[in-house]
């Protein structure tokens, strides 16, 4: 058959120089990553062959195989499971088109140090190219099950690579790499040393639930073997295929563990918790979960993988089983073991299994319920946990009104009570002040941004904490959530402000003086600003600033309505209201000059420009930018 020769795009060429160059410190995770997709393939040929998607396939000894030649410095790593068509070696290993390959290339620029830069090829679903760092050539092999002809591909990692169609293919996969001398100053080991081969099998990939052969070399028993050396030789076998989730505790280090997270996710850091969890009587199932200590940076985007590996039996089902557990928790991986499913369980059966329900019911209270216990007896831990998935997490106030008060509980937000230390609501109601009704919160940017906010001035002066939420869906959770433990949830930009006991009231006879010294002016503003504002009115919130622009308490704010416009659903825009402080020098001009003058010309622009301020207040954009700074411009000329 003839051979094509090939370009590897821009960012595969990119990807491989950084292999080429030992970029890595550990290089040994080149096995790892390759055992790791030989495991994959025989999990997906088991699957097919329990859906009868490849008749006459056999099943029955499953097994990865590492055989090593040392004259030839050869390593080949040699799977019997699903394979690859000559398409999917095209699209898969000829080109990694797929969008995570330059967000990988830019993160491991930024990794601060060699323990940083480990082990992130693996997160990025391009385990295969890590040959490279211990290889000059690379020759894969493969042919997929139920087909006659297999594929040979290879490079030498230097911008291109040779593809060819085989008649004489095993079923799978067999990577061989021709190995680069060892290096020991450069960390380079003799890969075709038995002990480092099952030195790196043991502490990666023991686990793994497939034999994993390392062959003797031909000759070394006498047998020479038939053409590809794997029927006279014995083979020994390196890991114990033990599952980790059916193995008491006890027995079990965190190092098996982590290890184990690091395979199912592609993650090179250890988790940050490990859960168990066991369920015995009608219906048994074992679960090993494990939240991660960083957040992936794919976990708000609509294409991110999540759920969990979903076994029956120790019988490998599904990747990415959404089921198991609900959106908001999609950052959790792990395993499920369920005894009582079928084994030909699709994901439209599992939509509807009660039994399925009941797991992701028991395993949401168990992941919320080990947050709290971070919260309280961990809360360094917790501080991390908080920091990479506090926004995901609070979707689940949203979405999931069964667990509400579980999801509550296991959050924490920042306050101005302490500039350093986020508060929970318990925490909260139990500093309110006498007469305090509401729990009290400001949506923003960012902690300066609210500290400095006019909304915020009333409440500095009084001393009444406020909640700072910085977080896209906090302005959804808390209008959904309403109360907690009978105390409204009120947000300081929205609606009238009264602090009860905490506000020194002015008596109703000056407020209604003051209300009847205003109302011209008032009037007047509401008029004039009719197409920006539905109302001007005197403010109970402001104590420095002279004015600010609230929405009415039951009237979306501007960032909820940019929000729900992103999403694609249209809403009406809903006008806001301007209050003034009556007590500001700017705004008892104002009412004087709107009480003596006839002309008001400039009273109109003044008004405006008090619109334009509050609005730039808030951190909104004045209505007309150029007109705005035409009128500062032409103001600060007059003071000159």
């Amino acid at each position: 058959m003839p051979t094509e020769t090939f370009e590897f795009q821009v960012e595969a060429r990119q990807l491989l120089q950084l292999m080429i160059h030992s970029v890595y410190s550990n290089k040994d995770v080149f096995l790892r990553e390759l055992v790791s997709n030989a495991s994959d393939a025989l999990d997906k040929l088991r699957l097919a062959a329990l859906r009868d998607d490849t008749p006459d396939v056999d099943v029955s000894d499953l097994h990865i195989e590492l055989d090593v030649d040392k004259e030839a410095r050869t390593l080949a790593v040699r799977d019997n499971g699903i394979g690859m068509s000559y398409e999917e070696v095209t699209h898969l290993i000829g080109t990694i088109a797929n969008s995570g390959t330059a967000k990988f290339l830019q993160e491991l620029r930024e990794a601060k140090d060699a323990a940083g830069a480990d082990g992130l090829i693996g997160q990025f679903g391009v385990g295969f190219y890590s040959a490279f760092m211990v290889a000059d050539e690379v020759t894969l092999v493969t042919r997929r099950a139920g087909e006659t002809q297999g594929t040979r591909w290879t490079s030498r990692g230097e911008g291109t690579y040779t593809l060819e169609r085989v008649d004489e293919a095993p079923q799978g996969t067999t990577v061989t790499l021709h190995l680069k001398p060892a290096d020991s100053e450069n960390q380079l080991h003799d890969y075709t040393s038995t002990w480092k081969i099952k030195e790196i099998v043991k502490r990666y990939s023991d686990f793994i639930t497939w034999p994993i052969r390392l062959l003797p070399e031909a000759g070394d028993d006498g047998a020479e073997g038939d053409e590809g050396g794997t029927d006279a030789r014995e083979a020994e076998t390196l890991n114990s295929m033990k599952a980790l989730w059916a193995r008491p505790r006890t027995e079990v280090s965190d190092d098996e563990y982590h290890e184990l997270y690091k395979h199912i996710s592609h993650d090179w850091r250890d988790p940050l918790e490990t859960i168990r969890l066991q369920a015995e009587g009608t219906f048994e199932y074992q679960a090993l979960l494990f939240v991660p200590s960083h957040a992936p940076h794919d976990l708000f985007t609509q294409g991110y993988q999540r759920g969990v590996q979903l076994y029956v039996k120790r019988v490998f089902i599904m990747d990415d089983c959404e089921e198991l557990l609900p959106p908001y928790l999609r950052f959790v991986k792990g395993v499920v073991d369920a005894q009582d499913l079928s084994l030909n369980v699709s994901r439209e059966i599992l939509q509807q299994d009660r039994h399925i329900r009941m797991i992701q019911r028991r395993l949401t209270k168990k992941v919320l319920s080990t947050v709290k216990d971070l919260m309280s007896g961990a809360p360094e831990r917790y501080a991390t946990f908080w920091r990479e998935f506090g926004a995901v997490l609070k979707e689940g106030l949203v979405t999931d009104a069964e667990n509400r008060d579980a999801i509550l509980a296991a959050s924490s937000f920042a306050t101005t009570h302490d500039a350093d230390e986020p508060t929970t609501l318990k925490d909260y109601v139990e500093r309110m002040k006498d007469g305090q009704e509401h729990i009290y919160f400001m949506t923003g940017e960012s902690r300066q941004a609210m500290e400095s906010s006019p909304h915020m001035e009333a409440f500095r002066a009084k001393g009444v904490e406020v909640l700072l939420l910085t977080d896209a869906v906090d302005e959804v959770w808390a209008d959904a959530v309403g109360e907690y433990e009978g105390k409204q949830l009120r947000s300081v930009a929205k609606g009238e402000i009264d602090l009860g006991g905490a506000q020194d009231e002015k008596s109703d006879a000056e407020k209604d003086a003051q209300g009847e010294e205003y109302a011209g002016l008032l009037g007047w503003m509401t008029e004039h600003l009719d197409e920006d504002v539905k109302e001007v009115r005197l403010s109970s919130r402001l104590t420095v600033s002279p004015a600010c622009v609230v929405s009415d308490a039951n009237e979306l704010t501007p960032a909820l309505e940019n929000m729900y416009r992103a999403m694609g659903q249209e809403v009406p825009h809903a006008k806001r209201i301007l209050e003034l402080n009556p007590e500001h020098q700017l705004v008892k001009s104002l009412n004087r000059a709107y009480t003596e003058q006839e002309d008001r010309t400039e009273l109109t622009e003044t008004a405006d420009l008090l619109h334009a301020l509050a609005v730039l207040a808030e951190g909104g954009r004045p209505k007309e930018p150029a007109r705005f700074v035409k009128l500062v411009a032409d103001r600060l000329e007059r003071t000159l």
